[in-house]
């Protein structure tokens, strides 16, 4: 028996493969880069980081 040949189906458009992918997975890639980005969201810290890295002792470096 010869299997029956299906039809292609058409290429679909790289925006639309891009815009089902991002609705079935999420925006995985950021719109920009870190470079792009303002350096001060890098600089924040949590109150919690800022104590652990006080409490590191002198000979530790740092």
């Amino acid at each position: 028996m010869a299997d029956p040949e299906e039809p292609e189906a058409p290429e679909e458009p790289e925006w639309k493969r891009k815009q089902r992918l991002a609705r079935i997975f999420g925006d995985v890639l950021p719109e920009t880069t870190s470079d792009e980005r303002e350096s001060s969201a890098e600089s924040e810290e949590s109150a919690s980081d800022r104590w652990l890295k006080s409490q590191v002792p002198p000979h530790h470096g740092g």
